[in-house]
């Protein structure tokens, strides 16, 4: 394994995605980038590579550790890369402000009654008929 393993592989050995197929596909996308460049499925990773990679809205800034073509438990994949300190604030920080707007809207807990539908349509929601 001194020659390296193929990104899409090493993806998927680390849990990045769920399996090889979806971390090809995000190489392909160009959603993973090498040293700043996107690169092919194929490309070798090798120790100390800079990676950056965008999954679900949040991206990963990580620098690779060690190698792997087989996925193992997690707590073995997360020995496999070492993730920046500012990229881990700045991710925390993006899900803490979805959360946030997410909580901002609370679904009513039951139909509307005949009085709130005749509130409602007072207020000239349309589409609330």
């Amino acid at each position: 394994m001194s020659e390296g393993v193929r990104i899409d592989v090493w993806l998927w050995a680390a849990r990045f995605f769920k399996t090889r197929a979806l971390a090809k596909e995000a190489v392909t996308l160009s959603r993973v980038k090498v040293a700043g460049q996107p690169c092919k499925p194929s490309r070798a990773v090798r120790v100390g590579d800079a990676l950056s990679i965008e999954r679900a809205g949040e991206t990963w800034e990580i620098t690779v550790l060690g190698l792997s073509d087989a996925r193992g438990p997690a707590s073995v994949a997360q020995q496999l890369y070492r993730e920046d300190e500012q990229s881990r604030l700045h991710r925390e920080a993006q899900r803490a402000l979805r959360a946030a707007e997410r909580a901002g809207y609370r679904p009513p807990a039951h139909r509307p009654d005949k009085r709130a539908r005749r509130l409602i349509q007072a207020l000239g929601d349309l589409d609330a008929q």
